[in-house]
């Protein structure tokens, strides 16, 4: 198996195709083979990387607390590209995936070629960022206490993600096999290390108005607790475009793959050409019908 050695763990990847590279960081209740959708459908034209986070087996589930956080998962990133010699990359994230391609672009801005975000926003919304901490930590306590089986299955048909099991019951068994096959250490050590202690996105609002990387947001229409966070990376980021699914809850990239590969590759495309610029100013304005004056 191939491995790639980051701070404190070894994790694995696989990889298929050629060309400019893109890099697809999965979210936390999936891994790797979440992506295959995407791999198959970039590695056309591009070379694709998919790998598991550490806590995610064939990876290294290190026991140490200190080994899991928000930094080291956006370090890793940056391990993957340096142990397979890659300069610069297209990023695609989702949920856990994508906060960690965002703080990369914040952080590591002349590794990315551009970024895909999505689902990205939960527990960043304002006055709701303690609750989101205490529950989570609960949560990660109970998958190691507890197990896979007893919490993941609830977990896994949380109100953002019934949407994919009316769509498309044999996917949705697929994404909930793999969960639950996960382990409960590295489940609950991630959750406990990553998402119960991330800074709240609007407490970034400085570094992300400076982020000028290529950016295309994307969030389903039923993900509630993302779509208010998705509008302020909009209105912070000056690069940024938002699509949002109609129809649509969490991990857009499994229940709409036609349509999330589709505006990922006319966004690779535009990126690819130059032609994703910045947004034009003058459409920020206090009046709803003229334009803001042009900066000189």
């Amino acid at each position: 198996m191939p491995y790639i050695q980051a701070e404190g763990a070894k994790l694995y990847y696989e990889e298929a195709g050629s060309g400019d590279p893109i890099v697809f960081v999965h979210e936390f209740a999936d891994d790797l083979r979440g992506w295959e959708l995407q791999m198959r459908y970039f590695s056309r034209s591009y070379r694709c990387i998919a790998y598991n986070a550490r806590g995610f087996e064939p990876s290294e589930v290190p026991s140490d607390p200190a080994l899991y956080s928000q930094d080291i998962a956006t370090d890793d990133i940056a391990a993957v590209l340096r142990g397979l010699d890659i300069e610069k990359a297209h990023i695609v994230g989702c949920s856990m995936g994508a906060f960690a391609a965002l703080h990369f672009g914040m952080r590591y801005p002349e590794m990315a070629l551009s970024l895909v975000v999505a689902g990205c926003g939960y527990g960043a919304e304002k006055g709701k960022g303690d609750d989101f901490s205490a529950e989570v930590a609960q949560f990660a306590t109970s998958f190691i206490e507890k197990g896979m089986a007893e919490v993941g299955t609830p977990y896994s048909l949380g109100p953002t993600r019934v949407q994919f099991q009316n769509k498309d019951a044999r996917g949705f068994a697929e994404f909930q096999e793999r969960f639950l096959g996960h382990s409960a250490q590295g489940t609950g050590l991630t959750m406990g290390g990553v998402q119960a202690k991330r800074p709240s996105l609007y407490d970034l609002e400085d570094e992300l108005r400076k982020l000028t990387i290529p950016t295309l947001l994307v969030v389903g229409d039923e993900e509630e607790p993302c779509l208010e966070t998705n509008l302020f990376l909009k209105r912070t980021i000056s690069s940024s475009g938002l699509l949002i699914i109609p129809r649509t809850g969490h991990a857009a990239n499994l229940e709409e793959p036609a349509m999330f590969n589709g505006a990922v590759a006319e966004f690779l495309a535009k990126v690819d050409h130059d032609s994703w610029g910045l947004r034009d100013p003058r459409s920020v304005s206090s009046s709803s019908l003229v334009a803001a004056p042009a900066k000189s």
